[in-house]
């Protein structure tokens, strides 16, 4: 025991090295959100995440925007423990029929304008549990959806860009004067 404690002090830390963001296009993406967002809103965008039934691999990959790779309150986006104070609903996993009432309660407390956004395969379309017996289906089954963003799971970028999709699409719907 003294033996393999002592090697373990002495040894070097294996670690994995964080991986490098591409920096030039993470201020891009960045930049063009958040001026997106202080134009449509005159502030920045308020996320709240919602788990519906996933395997939390897409709330790892949302989870790092907000480490120090990613950072992305720096570009105005913030993440709020409440649906009464976001603006998006970021929404991952086939929704289970234990979260639909949850999931639904959330969408009535989010105050307008609101915008659903469904993360990962399993939100967009169900994934690989959509034939389970515990599963509803995907989220736009149960809620409105504004954007899909597919991948297994998506990566932070691309989370990115699919916000910057939503902010160009909210825009458009307020520049589009209402039908009579």
């Amino acid at each position: 025991m003294r033996t393999l404690l002592l090697r373990s002090l002495f040894s070097a830390p294996v670690t994995v090295a964080a991986p490098k963001a591409d920096d030039v296009a993470l201020a891009q993406v960045g930049a063009e959100l958040e001026a997106r967002a202080r134009r449509l809103f005159g502030r920045s965008i308020t996320i709240r995440e919602v788990d519906a039934g996933s395997c939390n691999a897409c709330e790892l990959e949302i989870h790092a925007l907000n480490n120090a790779v990613y950072d992305v309150e720096r570009f105005g986006i913030r993440f709020a423990a409440s649906p009464r104070h976001a603006d998006v609903l970021l929404v991952t996993g086939p929704v289970t029929k234990n979260m639909k009432v949850a999931l639904e309660r959330t969408y009535a407390a989010t105050p307008d304008p609101k915008w659903v956004v469904a993360v990962g395969d399993c939100a967009c379309g169900g994934g690989v549990f959509a034939e389970s017996y515990a599963v509803v289906g995907s989220v736009d089954k149960v809620l409105p959806v504004d954007l899909h963003i597919r991948g297994c799971p998506p990566r932070p970028l691309d989370l990115l860009k699919g916000l910057v999709a939503l902010m160009d699409k909210a825009s458009e719907k307020r520049s589009v004067p209402p039908s009579r």
